[in-house]
C-alpha cells in the first residue's frame, strides 16, 4: 500500500464515518479506484485500524460525556449515566450477534463489490430524506429505542449503508431529539470498535509487518484528524436538519457506482 493511497483513504474514512455517506462503502470505492489489490484480510486490518482512529476522534468530541457516564457509573447506582450506559449495551446486541454468527459472509462482502454498494448507497439516500423531514421533538432515547437503533447499526454493516445515517435517521424516525440521536448515534459505535480490536489483537487476526507500519500509522492519523472535523460539523448539520444534501449525494454516487459496475 503507498504512503499516499493511505492517506486518502484515512481522510475518507474520517470523513465518511460521520459524515452520512457510508464510509464503509466509500472505502471500498476508493480500494476499486486507487487499484488497491490486497488480500481479504489486509484490507480488513486497513480498515479496522481507520475505525479505531474515528472512534478516538468520537471520544475526544465527547469527552465531556464520556467522563461523566464513567463518572455516573462508578457511583453504582441506577442513575442517568448508569441507563444511558445500559441503553448503549443494549444497542450493540444486534450488530454484535450478527459480526458473531455471520462473520464470513459479511468479509465476503467487501472486495470490490462496487453494485452492492451502490444499491446501499441509494437506500441510505431515502433514509435520509425521510429523516430530513421529520418534525422537531424533545423525546429522549428509551430502552426499546436503542433496541431499534441497535438492529439499523446491525444491517449498516453491509457496506454502503452509513452507521451514522441509519442510526440517526432511525433515531429521527422514532421521535428523538435529533441533538439527542447524533449523540447516541455516534457514542453507541465506540464500544464496539475498541472490543472488535480486542478481539482481533486476542485472536491474532491483525498482524502489523514491518512494511505495513508507516502506511497504516499515516492512514490513521488522516482518519483521526478528519474525523475530529466531519463529528463537530454533523452535530450541527443534524441541527439544522440539512440532511436532505447528502441524501441527493448518496444517491448519485450510489446510481454511478452501479452503473460503472455493470459497464465493468
Amino acid at each position: 500500500m503507498e504512503l499516499i493511497d493511505a492517506i486518502i483513504l484515512g481522510i475518507v474514512q474520517g470523513l465518511t464515518e460521520f459524515l452520512p455517506v457510508s464510509s464503509s462503502g466509500h472505502l471500498e470505492l476508493g480500494k476499486a479506484i486507487l487499484g488497491e489489490n490486497q488480500l481479504p484480510q489486509d484490507s480488513l486490518l486497513f480498515t479496522v485500524v481507520l475505525h479505531f482512529a474515528t472512534a478516538l476522534s468520537t471520544i475526544v468530541v465527547f469527552r465531556k460525556d464520556v467522563f461523566d457516564i464513567f463518572k455516573g457509573l462508578f457511583q453504582f447506582q441506577w442513575n442517568e449515566e448508569t441507563r444511558f450506559s445500559s441503553k448503549i449495551i443494549l444497542s450493540m446486541v444486534p450488530a454484535v450477534f450478527i459480526g458473531i454468527f455471520f462473520e464470513k459472509e459479511l468479509e465476503s462482502l467487501f472486495g470490490d463489490n462496487v453494485i452492492l454498494v451502490g444499491f446501499m448507497l441509494i437506500i441510505t439516500a431515502l433514509l435520509l430524506y425521510l429523516a430530513d423531514r421529520a418534525r422537531e421533538t424533545e423525546k429522549s432515547v428509551n430502552f426499546l429505542n436503542a433496541f431499534i437503533i441497535g438492529i439499523s447499526q446491525a444491517i449498516a454493516i453491509l457496506p454502503g449503508i452509513s452507521r451514522s445515517g441509519a442510526t440517526i435517521s432511525t433515531s429521527v424516525l422514532l421521535g428523538i431529539d435529533k441533538t439527542r440521536a447524533t449523540r447516541f448515534s455516534f457514542l453507541m459505535v465506540v464500544p464496539l470498535i475498541l472490543g472488535k480490536m480486542t478481539l482481533d489483537l486476542y485472536q491474532g487476526e491483525i498482524d502489523f509487518q514491518s512494511d505495513q507500519i508507516v502506511p497504516i500509522s499515516a492512514g490513521f492519523t488522516a482518519a483521526f484528524l478528519a474525523g475530529l472535523a466531519a463529528c463537530t460539523w454533523m452535530i450541527q448539520l443534524v441541527r439544522k436538519s440539512k440532511l436532505q444534501y447528502f441524501a441527493i449525494y448518496c444517491f448519485l454516487v450510489g446510481l454511478i457506482s452501479i452503473a460503472v459496475g455493470f459497464w465493468n
